[in-house]
């Protein structure tokens, strides 16, 4: 498969700030209707009165992983109602949240961004009310829950963030409330990626990013906040320090997670240190790389050039991210009801379905799962063998039948969560010590 194939498959020009995380970023995404004074009639029947009246076009600010025109167009067929794609990298659209919320109607932004956001109080609660499926989005978000069992939540584990005290405020709730700071929307979770025609024999732990037998033919991914993370991971695997949460570091844990990098890369472990999701794809398939830190996506195109690549499952976990919508403050009238019904659109089923298919994980499993064939289903999220050959969304065919998927099950792979993207309340001290690592 070729490169533009695998692109157009994914939708990857995936923004260097999102992970994964990006994704992959890559670039790898209503029912209440009604004009004002009608939206508590219309809220869950259909998509009449908003469809019927002049046209709406919604200011979709977010980043060009998740902003898909296939999504854009069905929307617009069911409803009649225009999406405008504003597409920024991940820090420039929370620059845009946090200096022009009257620029955009519906925002697209990180969970691990909201703790800049939240307090300027440019986002306001989403209210659950209007949400049809609010009750039916995965406990991954609103318990920390998969399948009943708590997952890692070391750095910005959604559930932290997801709920608002009130409908304007500008602080968190530790527990469940009506109002909601983000609806997700696309989220996953992330390890090492490896060549095993190449390395030929059993990879189970992140230690081994920095194992020396791979020295010159090891990379990792240079986005500062999500490289010192996978970085925390290789430290605590190899038994150097055990961190009390690897999302939020103190200036010594810091420091020591640095020194143990530069240290590497003066030995010549690194190949190269990678930003973008191409250069990531062409280290691996050219076998100068066998081992590094990875998207899913990048994955899969590896294995599009017919050659043997793995998104290697680990013994201490993935780290994760997730991205979901927000509304802005000062939001009202026939934009808001556009808006909500988008929200309940994205969640009833068909986008859940899309995401799903390229390799990431929807809000709502049930309607997803509702617009998927059986064996879709089972290959994607039940970890189960293809039963035929497994297609992206364009058609393009991403695994042969029989192949099981990278990770297994969702409950396998989500389970599997140590920790998530996060900012650190020592962010800038962190990034400088990064580009000393990165110029070393």
């Amino acid at each position: 498969m070729t490169d533009k194939l695998i692109r157009r498959a994914f939708g990857l020009e995936r923004d260097d700030s999102a992970t994964p995380a990006e994704p992959a970023s890559a670039s790898r995404r209503g029912l209440l209707k009604g004009a004002i004074g009608t939206a508590g009639v219309a809220a869950i029947s259909g998509f009449p009165y908003v469809h019927a009246q002049e046209k709406i076009v919604l200011r979709y600010v977010g980043t060009a992983v998740n902003q898909s025109k296939a999504i854009a167009d069905k929307f617009k067929e069911d409803t009649g109602i225009e999406i405008q794609y504003i597409p920024l990298n991940t820090d420039d659209v929370t620059k845009r949240i946090v200096t022009q919320p009257s620029s955009f109607d519906l925002a697209d932004t990180e969970f691990f961004s909201l703790r800049k956001i939240i307090p300027t109080g440019n986002l306001i609660g989403i209210d659950t009310k209007r949400i049809k499926n609010a009750d039916k989005i995965t406990t991954l978000f609103t318990k920390g829950e998969v399948g009943g069992k708590k997952v890692g939540d070391q750095g910005t584990a959604p559930k932290k963030v997801i709920y608002l005290k009130g409908a304007t405020s500008k602080e968190f709730a530790a527990e469940p409330t009506q109002f909601m700071s983000l609806i997700p929307t696309v989220y996953n979770a992330d390890t090492l990626g490896i060549r095993p025609d190449l390395i030929k024999r059993p990879i189970t732990s992140w230690a081994e990013l920095l194992n020396p037998e791979f020295k010159g033919k090891a990379a990792t991914l240079n986005i500062p906040s999500i490289g010192i993370m996978d970085a925390a991971m290789v430290v605590e695997a190899m038994g150097i320090h055990k961190y009390a949460d690897k999302g939020n570091m103190t200036k010594a844990e810091i420091d020591l997670t640095i020194k143990t990098m530069i240290e590497a890369k003066r030995a010549g472990q690194f190949r190269a240190l990678w930003k973008d999701f191409n250069e990531s794809v062409n280290l691996m398939a050219s076998g100068e790389v066998v081992i590094q830190s990875m998207w899913s996506p990048a994955v899969t195109a590896v294995r599009g050039k017919g050659l043997d690549c793995v998104f290697q499952p680990l013994k201490e976990g993935y780290r994760a991210w997730a991205a979901g919508f927000g509304l802005p403050k000062g939001l009202s009238g026939r934009k808001a009801d556009g808006a909500y019904e988008f929200i309940n659109w994205f969640l009833d089923g068909w986008a859940g379905a899309y995401l799903n298919r390229q390799g990431y994980y929807a809000a709502v499993l049930d309607t997803a799962k509702a617009k998927m064939e059986p064996y879709e289903w089972a290959y994607w999220m039940e970890g189960k063998p293809a039963a035929k050959d497994i297609k992206a969304p364009d058609g393009t065919v991403l695994e042969k039948a029989g192949k099981v998927r990278d990770g297994g099950s969702y409950e396998q792979r989500m389970g599997g969560i140590a920790c998530w993207n996060s900012i650190m309340d020592e962010n800038t001290y962190m990034v400088q010590k990064w580009n000393e690592f990165v110029a070393a």
